[in-house]
């Protein structure tokens, strides 16, 4: 070990280390406690950014901290490969999106090395692989056969710049997620995963996971989005048809003056046939046909529409009601039909106001200052029921129940559970993908391809346009196959799957990353699963991590998984941000961590990104806090170089004598103590290093005194080494092996700490005269109150400075201050 510490030769040094001996490689093991640490894969862009640094750094304390309390670790790595940039390089550059994507992959892999983050590679995946999608392409087929994978036509969120569908939840107001476009609609015959059917599983498991964030919880929660209800039937004046509602408030039906129809009903158009009111109609639907379900639901929108021409029956009190069209009611929620109650619902107050439409309260809140026969805005309020027939006099939450029993008796409706969520849409005009493994035959329909023939591999003949198909439609050896059921000439589906499929069950693949003959090993996975501890960023909250527990709630019910739920535990961290802003290309305010290593370490860019702030805050990039780090670990290397210098036999066995020792072994079985519990269970990552660093100060003060004891500082130099090293792992090998150490750390247990060194005789305290610090006093460490007051105003110096004034209070704090309080 250099006396300067050269961590440039250092981190080398130990990376190759780790990586020759297979420091981080492990298998199953029945004889101990299983620890499945996770961030959630990269897609391979080619370059790693802070945010990526923050991410795995967390993520590598943990593993590494487990992995010397005892538990067999598991923490894997690999790329989310498949997707849209690799295809839009191609399209500009001219190179194959498998060329580009495993350059990208060769790059961060090496950037990944160079973090010294303790990834068991052997177990690395990438969806781009057969290896991989091949099995992803076995999944489909298994949700094929049985009813989770379908497909059907219908207005699909189109991207004009990506040229390509997005799922509902890609789609971030009113733009694609990625490009930021405006989102238009466009009829496309598409596949579906039916995650409908597992809306209430997702909802109600929500309360199993007690190691989530809230706000992740409620974040799918909200999207999930049930509503409980009834379906009530409306007749249509004079003809035998009905209109269907959905309403969460059938207490309010008394109240409602028209019905809306979504603009893409399947009868508007046979409604208005031939009538003064078709033009108008398919004017109005044409103009919606390019706006997105955010903006046409927006409150902020004026409202808009057009009457059919229609009136419908209110089945409760007879009335005639106008039907209209309008965007703000979606086709694909509830039955796309909505009675409109302006009396008590604002959209449907300004909706009435615009066109004129009568405006009839039913619900009376009881309230003087409400005047119900000349509202200015919708009442919400709960109340009485009034205007209501039979029902008058209830309370309208009450008498809920009994309009859906009338409904269900008269045969005029029924009680619905309605979800905001829909299924899942999957089909993408693009090339770089899973393949569908389904074959169209003019005889057969469409059918899976035979397991055998699987992957379903991508060609390499095709064209990058940017258009609109899918790039596959260019290759002349991909579309035309034989029917695998009855061998005539049949095609195969050319869209490719929406990469979110490759990231929902990638973490079980990690747990058997080999096997050529299943997706894993259910008892391999049994073993594993589910994951200990997810972590990654909150944006993530209802794309991925929805999906994820969904694809794992469907192995669960075809018996391949044990647990419902992938991940037990999760952490959301924080941005990482510079002057205030998140770091962004388009800001110009993005850190290199290429550059940052090159300059101050490895260690150095993890040790200050886990200390700037808690994991799950934003982090402020400061280039003085990097240099505050950077000297903070010089300062712990010549701690050690010097201990070693100055007593190079240290002894194992050695016993606690002076007060100093005392204040040592004290300092150091509270570091102990406090790193324990902020890594292992709080993840106060900032102040389990701020414990340590209060520990390096209490032993530079301690190793220059006459009277050191050198086993005592021998074994919290080793210590210290080991709390340290998984935020630093590095600089501490170095230093372990300096102290004499033949095994690395990795191999190392976790430092115990001493109750009994916590006890102390005496403590500190301070002395405050009216809040204000004047003196420190040692005192015994079961002092009580009666004590302390005692002690503070016998001292000499306290009575002098409290010579010619009124003690108004004492107030004393065991074990922490005294604060007298004078006039």
């Amino acid at each position: 070990m250099n006396e300067r510490y050269s961590f440039k030769e250092i981190e080398k040094k130990w990376q190759k280390y780790w990586e020759e001996n297979d420091c981080f490689h492990t298998e199953e093991d029945e004889s101990k406690k299983k620890y499945y640490c996770l961030e959630m894969f990269p897609y391979p862009s080619g370059k790693l950014h802070m945010g990526h640094v923050r991410n795995y750094s967390i993520g590598d304390v943990v593993a590494r901290f487990k992995k010397m309390d005892g538990y067999n670790v598991l923490h894997p790595m690999g790329w989310d490969s498949f997707g849209l940039p690799a295809e839009n390089a191609a399209i500009k550059h001219g190179i194959h999106p498998n060329i580009w994507t495993w350059d990208n992959i060769k790059e961060m892999r090496l950037q990944l090395k160079e973090l010294g983050l303790s990834y068991d590679w052997k177990r690395e995946v990438a969806t781009c692989h057969p290896d991989y999608y091949k099995w992803m392409q076995w999944i489909f087929i298994q949700f094929y056969k049985r009813g989770l994978a379908y497909k059907k036509e219908n207005p699909v969120n189109w991207c004009p710049s990506c040229q390509t569908v997005l799922a509902n939840e890609q789609v971030v107001d009113g733009c694609c997620e990625r490009c930021k476009s405006p989102v238009g609609k466009k009829n496309l015959s598409q596949w579906y995963l039916k995650i409908t059917d597992y809306a209430e599983r997702l909802l109600d498991n929500l309360d199993t996971l007690e190691g989530w964030p809230n706000k992740v919880k409620i974040m799918q929660r909200n999207w999930i989005g049930k509503s409980v209800g009834a379906e009530v039937d409306f007749k249509i004046k004079d003809t035998d048809q009905t209109l269907t509602v959905f309403t969460t408030r059938v207490d309010t039906i008394y109240g409602t003056t028209y019905m809306v129809l979504a603009p893409e009903y399947p009868s508007v158009l046979a409604m208005v046939e031939g009538s003064e009111y078709e033009k108008p109609v398919k004017e109005y639907i044409s103009k919606v046909e390019h706006m997105n379900d955010i903006e046409r639901t927006s409150t902020a929108n004026e409202k808009t529409g057009v009457f059919i021409g229609k009136y419908a029956v209110n089945p409760f009190n007879k009335k005639e009601i106008p039907i209209y069209i309008s965007d703000y009611v979606l086709m694909g929620y509830g039955t796309g039909a909505v009675m409109g109650v302006p009396a008590h619902d604002q959209r449907d107050f300004d909706f009435a106001t615009k066109f004129g439409i009568d405006i009839t309260p039913v619900v009376d809140p009881g309230d003087p200052s409400i005047d119900l026969n000349n509202l200015k805005e919708a009442c919400a309020a709960e109340g009485t029921l009034i205007n209501s027939g039979e029902f008058n006099g209830l309370n309208n939450r009450v008498a809920i129940d009994r309009f859906i029993d009338l409904v269900e008796k008269e045969g005029i409706g029924k009680k619905t559970v309605n979800y905001r969520l829909r299924d899942w849409l999957i089909s993408r005009q693009r090339y770089w993908g899973c393949p569908i493994p389904m074959i169209y035959c003019d005889t057969c329909g469409w059918v899976p391809e035979k397991e055998e023939n699987l992957p379903v591999m991508l060609p390499t003949d095709v064209e990058f346009t940017g258009k609109g198909e899918s790039p596959l439609t260019t290759s002349k050896t991909f579309a035309d196959v034989k029917c695998p059921v009855c061998g005539r000439p049949a095609r195969r589906e050319m869209d490719t799957m929406d990469t979110f499929l490759d990231s929902s069950w990638y973490f079980l693949r990690y747990c058997d990353p080999k096997n050529d003959k299943a997706p894993f090993d259910p008892k391999k996975a049994a073993y594993w699963m589910n994951v200990d501890q997810y972590i990654g960023g909150v944006e993530h909250a209802i794309l991925h991590l929805m999906y994820a527990r969904f694809f794992q709630m469907a192995f669960y019910d075809m018996g391949l998984v044990e647990d419902e739920e992938p991940f037990r535990n999760l952490l959301t961290q924080g941005m990482v941000n510079k002057d205030g802003k998140k770091m962004s290309k388009s800001l110009g305010n993005v850190v290199s961590p290429e550059e940052i290593i090159a300059k101050y370490g490895a260690d150095t860019a993890r040790l200050f990104i886990l200390f700037a702030a808690p994991p799950d805050r934003e982090l402020d990039w400061s280039d003085k806090g990097v240099e505050g780090s950077y000297r903070f670990l010089s300062r712990v290397y010549r701690l050690v170089y010097e201990i070693k210098a100055k007593y190079p036999d240290v002894p194992d066995a050695f016993e606690i004598g002076t007060e100093a020792d005392k204040a040592l072994n004290y300092a150091l079985n509270f570091s102990i103590k406090k790193v324990s519990e902020d890594v292992g269970g709080r993840f106060n990552f900032n102040t389990a290093i701020s414990s340590v660093m209060e520990l390096v100060n209490e032993m530079y003060k301690y190793k220059e005194r006459d009277d050191v004891n050198p086993g005592l500082l021998g074994k919290a130099a080793k210590d210290l080494i080991l709390m340290l090293s998984p935020f630093v792992p590095h600089i501490c090998e170095e230093m372990w092996e300096h102290m004499g150490q033949k095994q690395s750390v990795t191999t190392m247990r976790w430092p115990e700490y001493d109750e009994g060194a916590l006890v102390r005789d005496s403590v500190e305290i301070v002395v405050q005269i009216n809040g204000k610090v004047k003196e420190k006093l040692v005192v015994a460490a079961d002092a009580d109150k009666q004590e302390l007051e005692k002690i503070a105003l016998e001292n000499d110096r306290i009575k002098h400075l409290l010579d010619g004034k009124t003690v108004v209070k004492v107030v004393a704090v065991p074990g922490r201050l005294i604060n007298i309080v004078v006039r």
